[in-house]
């Protein structure tokens, strides 16, 4: 065990730092946008007059981990899902968010595969936190937040399973 972990280490060690860096920074960044720790589980919709309504959905709370929905109002024509869409991950004792995966319907072995090598599966949470780290930006900088959110009445039309991997459309690809 110690010797994998030491290999691990020596592969990873600037990797590691920085998806744990981007982790903090995503939860500030989210918490600081859109409040969820104070939101009870629901469906909201922002919207700044853009065009582009963000949707966020808290699915589940538990003692210390949120489950979260982020997506546009978008569907994707092909799929019938929210597109581009992303669940989060955040742990309110750590103070940490992830993005757990960022494609619709697709868990991260169907993206890698069954047995990805690490290197693959930290380079894959870099890009899907990072990509999280400049929505949650660009988000905010178009005038999105906690005083912009809304219960969204049309939660009924939302597309089942967009993002999570539970609708039966969800397993294509």
């Amino acid at each position: 065990m110690r010797q994998t972990l030491t290999l691990c280490h020596q592969l990873l060690p600037r990797r590691f730092a920085w998806l744990m860096d981007l982790y903090e920074e995503n939860h500030a960044r989210l918490e600081r946008l859109f409040a969820p720790a104070s939101l009870v589980p629901d469906r909201y919709r922002s919207s700044v007059g853009d065009g582009l309504d963000v949707l966020l959905e808290i699915i589940e709370r538990h003692a210390y981990t949120t489950e979260i929905r982020l997506s546009y109002d978008l569907v994707d024509p092909e799929t019938g899902l929210l597109a581009p869409s992303a669940m989060l991950r955040v742990y309110d004792d750590a103070r940490v968010a992830e993005a757990t995966h960022c494609q619709p319907g697709r868990q991260m072995i169907d993206v890698l595969g069954p047995f990805p090598p690490v290197r693959v599966v930290a380079d894959h949470r870099l890009r899907m936190n990072s990509f999280l780290s400049r929505w949650l930006d660009y988000l905010g900088e178009h005038g999105h937040s906690r005083h912009t959110l809304t219960i969204d009445d049309a939660a009924a039309v939302w597309p089942t399973g967009a993002g999570d991997g539970t609708s039966a459309e969800a397993g294509g690809d």
